[in-house]
């Protein structure tokens, strides 16, 4: 699903230039969950937004469900992460003045499709991530773990081939954190591939793979016994 070999990427800063990637080489198959940790400054940031094609990388390649990922424009670009992706941020990132069944139904209109067809689809993702009675509510009338839910939703809703969920919990109290992580588990057994940025140790290990990063380099890449959020829940 995904392969990056030798990815390199660098940074001016004034005069002087930050080597951030360092040959990378990382794939990932269809179906896997695999957590990126790294302390601040290892890398992993710049890598997520090198496979959410929200920066470039300066040496290596890229290969996304067997398509080249090199010389997009910011149009390319853009119709890439809405055909492939589905991202989920700590913040959430919906909109305040929208409801939850507005917010999921909003990638279903950059693919164009009608709003009947959006507006019932986004109700089936609401109702599969236990929503359905929340669907008219605004985001200020939701907790935090409700707002994440929709933002999984808005996520899954345009059918992506991998989800990105850049530190999914970290703004999420524990209990609230492992019903989140229960549901990624559950996407993730219907055969989502599922990438998760994560600074916290029990929910890396709540995926099936650990990749490590330091200093621009992966130092560790180890399958894991994976431990169920739903123990926790």
């Amino acid at each position: 699903m995904i392969q990056i070999k030798d990815l390199h990427k660098s940074y001016k800063m004034g005069s002087n230039s930050l080597h951030v990637l360092k040959g990378i080489n990382f794939n990932v198959e269809e179906g896997e969950l695999v957590a990126i940790m790294g302390s601040s400054g290892s890398g992993k940031s710049t890598l997520l937004n090198i496979l959410g094609m929200l920066d470039e990388l300066d040496e290596g390649e890229y290969t996304l469900d067997g398509v080249p990922i090199v010389n997009l424009n910011e149009t390319k670009a853009a119709q890439y992460r809405n055909k492939f992706l589905g991202f989920i941020f700590q913040s959430f990132n919906l909109i305040n003045y929208k409801s939850a069944l507005e917010n999921v139904s909003l990638p279903l209109y950059y693919q164009k499709k009608k709003r009947k067809e959006r507006l019932e689809k986004a109700m089936q993702y609401l109702e599969k991530v236990g929503l359905k009675e929340w669907a008219t509510h605004l985001p200020s009338e939701l907790s935090g773990g409700q707002k994440q839910r929709v933002a999984i939703a808005r996520a899954l809703a345009a059918e992506p081939k991998v989800l990105m969920a850049d530190e999914p919990t970290g703004a999420l109290d524990s209990k609230t954190s492992y019903e989140v992580m229960d549901l990624i588990q559950g996407i993730n057994d219907e055969g989502k591939t599922i990438l998760v940025v994560t600074h916290e140790k029990d929910i890396a290990h709540m995926c099936k793979r650990i990749v490590h990063l330091k200093d621009g380099i992966i130092v560790e890449d180890k399958v894991i016994d994976q431990v169920r959020a739903s123990s926790y829940v």
